[in-house]
Parts: C-alpha cells; structure tokens; sequence
C-alpha cells in the first residue's frame, strides 16, 4: 500500500512526528512523508501518531492500494528517487 502523511504540530513538537515518520516513510518536504508501507506497519504509525497528538493538532494519512494509482509529478529534485533503488 502507498501512503502520504502530512501532519500540522506545534513547532517544538514536529520532530517527533517527524522521527515516527522516518521509520516507515520517506521524508519528501517540511511535514509531509510518503511511501510503500505493509498493512501491519500502517497500523503501527497510526497508532504511535494517535498517542503522540495533543488538542489542536492533526495529521492527515492518505492510503492508496497501489502506487499506480497515484500520478505523483515532481519538480525540481525528487527526495524518494535514492529510496527507490536500495
């Protein structure tokens, strides 16, 4: 499944969305991570950022069933492009 996450924290706090992020995501602009993830890893990241948030925070996750259903445009430097060949 591929997934895009973005989440909006007070400023002192984005770091540690950003750390839980990182560990099942790539990290491609300020608040915004994408990538493949299993269905057991989702639930993992769902529930680390549902215990992470305080009132008036948000993160937003969009699954996609496959990566071909995303028509993802790029321009200037692609951040995922070294993800894509380990």
């Amino acid at each position: 499944m591929y997934v895009v996450m973005v989440y909006d924290l007070e400023a002192d706090r984005t770091q540690k969305a950003l750390k839980i992020g990182r560990r099942y995501l790539t990290h491609v602009q300020n608040s915004v991570l994408e990538g493949e993830i299993s269905e057991g890893d989702l639930s993992n990241l769902k529930n680390e950022i549902d215990d992470l948030l305080k009132p008036g925070e948000s993160t937003i996750i969009y699954e996609l069933s496959s990566d071909t259903l995303l028509n993802r445009t790029v321009y200037g430097d692609d951040p995922t492009e070294d993800q894509r060949f380990l």
